[in-house]
């Protein structure tokens, strides 16, 4: 279908526009659904057209800027802590806003995809935190996508009706990152920013909603490379604010540290979204995929197996632990790293999985974070007793700033110190699980279960991004690595009849046995999804 907006459609107290200003063409391409017209109103296009009208060039000549330093490090450019910003590093004075309502207690996020299924199991897990997934825990096809706006919709609905009744998590939405397109959306021809899309139809429903439910519109940001992009994501809340007549500051955004350069500007993307921070999470799947796709070029950073990455890794241990230093500096909350394990028939399995996920959990709140990331709600128990246990009745422990933590860049590239040739069971489990994973995808499945794990899109870019690693720097031959994809997708095939084998197969070619190493598969295929041309 396809939904022109004609005129501002402003209501009383909105902020918006007069009817003097140009009103972009929007259309919407896909098949129209179920409660469709509920989400893609008029009113809430226009706010997307705004949005999309405000930022689009500042988004552009990011994303330009992002391969220009791609480009660099590729050519031999080293990382280190900005010179210029030295200066917000070392001033002790600056503090981002108090938490807001519902994110001063953040023991336990769970982290979901807005489904139907995935969302009720979400709040109904115990946890603080729900993180609705737009990024990488969903497939973007429109269904999915539109589903997921009607899902945080009505959960805003019957969270204003149960006010005052028992809790239920608060809820959080992560949208795409920057990179991403909506093919769905158009404006003046040409698709709109995938993020904005997530964050403005959600702001547009459901803020005065959360507000009026005691909360407010919660963001977590993802995949930010540096702190100009935080500002990028300030500037665009302070906007939308404006818009909708919000008090400046109801927004609030934890930023998700998941690439290596941004680990070089914690401080300071602190310091840009200040009056909108909750906080920094240690996004540690995203950050090892980081690590291999930023660094590829280097033969010292040439990863191990997924296996041997734990959290204790040098190089991990120093990011982590600079994060918790970074925010509780700046009265900010510092969040661990997902646990992804899902429960096993075998109960022998699942006890050995468990009593890693603790030990996991244990050291996260023994080293100063204030709560963590889980994926699924049999792990929510677990990691509430672990920071139970340190916290003892507090919402949080700020107060340790971990002066004792001193970080260099080094500290911080010290993947050698991790790595080591990769098994021959080790590649063919990182083959196995970047096929299955894509093959998932490309039917509209982003969070799927492989080998015991809530796998999403950051486990398969870890893994197509150590082949191509392998490959370039001779750790596997290429022959091999081509057998074993053979071998592989004939037994995803052997398993499941329908599964998107060929096209999953070439997908992981494309995108792991190239002479250049992409920077994401998303922008490469797309799930299997109706697109209407007419």
């Amino acid at each position: 279908m396809t939904t022109t907006a004609l005129a501002p459609t402003a209501q009383p107290g909105t902020g918006a526009r007069s009817a003097a200003s140009r009103v972009p063409v929007v259309q919407v391409i896909g098949g129209a659904g179920e409660r469709h017209d509920e989400i893609l109103t008029p009113a809430a296009l226009e706010f997307l057209a705004r949005l999309d009208d405000a930022f689009a060039g500042r988004r552009t000549a990011m994303l330009a800027e992002r391969r220009h330093r791609a480009g660099l490090l590729a050519t031999g450019g080293s990382l280190d802590f900005v010179p210029a910003t030295t200066s917000v590093r070392q001033d002790p004075s600056w503090r981002v806003a108090p938490p807001a309502p519902g994110l001063e207690r953040r023991r336990t996020e769970i982290v979901a995809p807005p489904g139907r299924r995935a969302a009720a199991a979400a709040l109904a897990s115990g946890a603080d935190v729900w993180i609705a997934d737009f990024e990488d825990g969903t497939a973007p096809t429109w269904a999915n996508l539109v589903g997921g706006q009607l899902t945080l919709l009505d959960a805003a609905r019957a969270g204003l009706r149960q006010c005052g009744s028992a809790p239920s998590p608060t809820v959080v939405v992560r949208p795409r990152g920057w990179h991403l397109n909506e093919r769905h959306l158009l404006v003046d021809g040409r698709p709109i920013a995938a993020p904005l899309v997530d964050f403005g139809l959600y702001l547009f429903h459901c803020a005065r909603l959360r507000i009026a439910g005691g909360h407010g519109p919660y963001f977590s940001l993802p995949k930010l490379e540096n702190h100009l992009e935080a500002r990028l994501w300030n500037d665009v809340f302070l906007h939308a604010q404006e818009l909708l007549g919000l008090e400046r500051g109801t927004i609030r955004a934890a930023v998700l540290v998941e690439t290596v350069t941004a680990a070089f500007e914690m401080d300071e993307i602190l310091h840009e979204l200040r009056e909108h921070a909750a906080g920094l999470t240690a996004g540690r799947w995203d950050y090892l995929f980081s690590m291999a796709r930023t660094l590829a070029h280097r033969s010292d950073m040439v990863l191990p197996e997924r296996e041997r990455l734990t959290m204790t890794a040098p190089f991990l241990r120093a990011f982590t632990e600079l994060l918790v230093r970074t925010c509780h500096r700046r009265g900010a909350h510092a969040l661990g790293g997902m646990s992804a394990h899902v429960p096993d028939h075998d109960p022998s399995v699942n006890a050995a999985a468990l009593a890693k996920v603790r030990l996991d959990k244990e050291r996260e709140a023994e080293d100063g974070f204030d709560g963590s990331w889980v994926a699924h709600p049999s792990l929510v128990p677990l990691c509430r007793t672990a920071f139970d246990g340190v916290l003892a009745g507090r919402p949080h422990q700020h107060e340790r700033t971990r002066d004792d933590v001193e970080v260099t860049a080094a500290e911080l590239l010290s993947v050698h110190r991790s790595s080591g040739p990769p098994s021959t069971e080790g590649v063919r489990t990182t083959v196995a699980l970047a096929l299955r994973y894509f093959d998932a995808w490309l039917r509209g499945q982003g969070t799927v279960v492989i080998g015991g794990l809530a796998e999403d899109a950051a486990g398969a870019e870890i893994a197509r991004c150590q082949i191509w690693q392998w490959l370039r720097h001779g750790a596997v031959s290429r022959e091999r690595a081509l057998r074993l994809v053979d071998q592989e997708s004939a037994a995803l095939l052997a398993e499941n009849p329908e599964a998107s084998a060929a096209q999953a197969r070439d997908l992981l070619l494309r995108t792991a046995f190239t002479g250049d190493l992409p920077a994401f598969f998303t922008t490469r295929a797309q799930p299997r999804d109706q697109v209407h041309r007419g």
